[in-house]
């Protein structure tokens, strides 16, 4: 697991204007933070994929670059996601994407079941897929476009990329995708009642893209 929180560089300034209330008035620049946070852990990221040995000619000769072996399948849980997903897009620029719908659906009870949607996805079999969410609350739509995605390909690598997750959240996301690797932005120890991360940031889609009805 990757922890940005624990290495001192600029990342941090993007996680603390993120949480800034004052700050988060400004959607457009909330949009922006994502974005450059989803650019950082492309960076990360990438340190851990594999490289092969490719010759350029260049005006005045021939130079040896180590590039991308493969590029990885980009996927989304919509709306909060897309700002992030641009991120990890700008660098990862050759990459296909991947989209999936999941939202928490109440029961009677009080408690609520996590519904899925819409999955619109290239092929992912033998592909790295990194996989972005804001917030890893409960991690229970994690799981479950994990395991949606899991149940129709044969993935080579699974990457789980959130700004902020819940201690809770992180341990429900180790116990049912334990290959997966988690690159975290920051570890929040509490949630409500109603499962928001505290003190987390708020509702990301809502601060991102207005508050839906």
């Amino acid at each position: 697991m990757f922890l940005l929180s624990n290495t001192p560089s600029i990342g941090n300034n993007f996680l603390a204007e993120l949480r800034d209330a004052q700050i988060q008035q400004d959607s457009m620049r909330f949009r922006r933070n994502f974005e450059r946070l989803g650019e950082i852990f492309a960076y990360e990221i990438s340190k851990k994929l594999e490289y092969i040995e490719t010759e350029f000619e260049t005006p005045l000769g021939t130079a040896t670059v180590s590039i991308l072996k493969e590029q990885p399948v980009l996927a989304t849980i919509l709306r909060a996601g897309l700002p992030l997903h641009q991120g990890l897009l700008n660098f990862f620029d050759k990459a296909d994407s991947a989209f999936l719908a999941a939202y928490r659906k109440p029961t009677k009870g009080g408690d609520f079941i996590i519904q899925q949607e819409y999955v619109a996805t290239p092929d992912l079999n033998n592909k790295i897929v990194i996989l972005s969410d804001p917030m890893l609350a409960t991690g229970l739509s994690m799981v479950a476009c994990c395991k949606e995605l899991l149940s129709q390909y044969s993935i080579q690598q699974l990457h789980i990329v959130a700004i902020i997750a819940s201690a809770e959240g992180i341990a429900h996301v180790k116990a049912n995708l334990p290959k997966a690797k988690l690159w975290l932005g920051a570890i929040d120890e509490e949630m409500t009642t109603k499962a928001y991360i505290v003190p987390g940031l708020g509702d990301a889609g809502d601060l991102a893209f207005g508050v839906r009805e």
